[in-house]
């Protein structure tokens, strides 16, 4: 596939100090597309200095920043990843590559890098509702896709609604629901460089990102 085929939507809630890293990440000819979902600490103009495109999204919610974005991109393909350093976006290509062999949709499963300290309580939301999506939609993943990759047109036409944390959760029920052919590729998962986790980085966080996901499977 064509690298400019592809936008790569950053949904951001005060990522100011991670992003220059992340941006400077983004593989070559690949668009970047800065989310700014009310942030505070000037997220949207360092994304605007390191050369990516900036939309403002006033509504709060994950979901609402990522419907946001799809919207405003304009190429064939979308990329989705969190700008807080996380994930690496030179993983992306990969993803992309097994979206041109066949498949509807394509995730990223982390596999955290040696020493990464990933909370407990994250890690045990993530594994109860991937077993619920296994058991109950069939749907063979063990990560909610925090990294993914899908062709605009049939994700818009998928037509998800939650605007919070539920987003990436009633994608894959849609995808499932659908019939796609929804692949993971195995991809580093390390500390994020800079701000504070807005769902793993408090128990409180987590929980209510827990039951959004568990309203989104149900």
């Amino acid at each position: 596939m064509e690298q400019c085929a592809v936008t790569v939507v950053l949904p951001c809630l005060n990522e100011a100090e991670s992003l220059p890293a992340v941006l400077a990440a983004i593989p070559a000819g690949y668009r970047a597309l800065v989310v700014d979902n009310n942030s505070t600490d000037g997220t949207g103009d360092v994304a605007r200095r390191h050369g990516a495109d900036v939309v403002s999204e006033p509504r709060p919610g994950y979901g609402s920043a990522v419907h946001a974005g799809v919207l405003a991109a304009r190429t064939p393909v979308i990329a989705v990843l969190d700008g807080d350093g996380s994930l690496d976006p030179a993983d992306l290509p990969r993803l992309v590559a097994e979206l041109d062999r066949g498949a509807d949709m394509v995730t990223g499963r982390r596999r955290p890098v040696r020493g990464l300290k990933w909370p407990w309580h994250a890690r045990a939301g993530t594994a109860v509702v991937c077993w619920r999506l296994r058991v109950r939609h069939r749907l063979a993943v063990h990560d909610i896709a925090p990294m993914r990759v899908v062709r605009r047109d049939a994700l818009l036409a998928l037509g998800v609604t939650d605007r919070r944390s539920g987003y990436p959760l009633e994608l894959l029920v849609r995808a499932a629901t659908a019939g796609w052919r929804v692949v993971e590729v195995d991809v580093d998962y390390g500390p994020r460089t800079g701000g504070k986790s807005k769902v793993s980085g408090s128990v409180r966080g987590s929980f209510t990102a827990a039951v959004d996901f568990w309203k989104a499977i149900s």
